[in-house]
């Protein structure tokens, strides 16, 4: 039976979502919408969780859209607003496996430069983590099988020892096809009974 448990971060222990920050910046909920599904992407912030300067991905993303030039320039800086409190359900059970003394890591994706302050703001959980892979910090992002082994090796776990817990698919199947307990988050209670199955709870 697994002995620690491995968690993503984003969506999983904490809301992210970047409407909590541009809801504040751009009153009407259509702009809003093409801003977040046109401009400020999702998949053009990952560069910054595989590494990349905000400085470099936001002054590309400004001289292709100069109008929105002071909004891109926000995300970085104000980055911990686009994460809200930790989802229902999630203090309660980091608290439970940590009386438990169950062993606490994560491997996130996440930009290392916008890391640091969101660490700083949620010292009071991370400092029970024993510890944390970032993926900006590496150059590795899941589910590159890579930043699974360099977890592993850097928390000195067997993959047979571990549950991960993450939000997206992929990155359980990747951790599964490594021997690691892939578990898929949807909620504190699906993921509290899925732990108590594993002898966790």
């Amino acid at each position: 039976m697994p002995s620690v448990v491995i968690f993503d971060i984003g969506n999983v222990l904490f809301d992210w979502n970047p409407r909590f920050l541009y809801e504040r910046l751009i009153d009407d909920d259509r702009a809003l919408d093409a801003f977040l599904r046109d401009v400020a992407t999702k998949e053009w912030h990952f560069q910054h969780d595989a590494g990349r300067p905000f400085a470099d991905t936001s002054a590309e993303l400004a001289a292709l859209h100069p109008q929105h030039a002071d909004l891109i320039a926000a995300w970085g800086p104000r980055f911990n607003e686009q994460l809200g409190d930790m989802l229902p359900g999630m203090r309660a059970l980091v608290d439970d496996l940590d009386a438990r003394d169950v062993p606490l890591y994560a491997i996130t994706n996440f930009s290392a430069e916008f890391w640091p302050p969101f660490r700083a703001r949620e010292a009071a959980l991370f400092d029970r983590f024993r510890d944390i892979v970032v993926s900006g910090d590496e150059d590795l992002t899941k589910p590159d099988p890579a930043i699974y082994h360099l977890a592993l090796d850097r928390f000195g776990i067997a993959a047979e020892d571990a549950v991960f817990v993450d939000d997206r698919a992929d990155n359980v199947a990747a951790a599964d096809a490594l021997g690691i307990h892939g578990v898929l988050f949807t909620d504190a209670d699906v993921l509290r009974a899925d732990l108590s199955r594993l002898g966790l709870l």
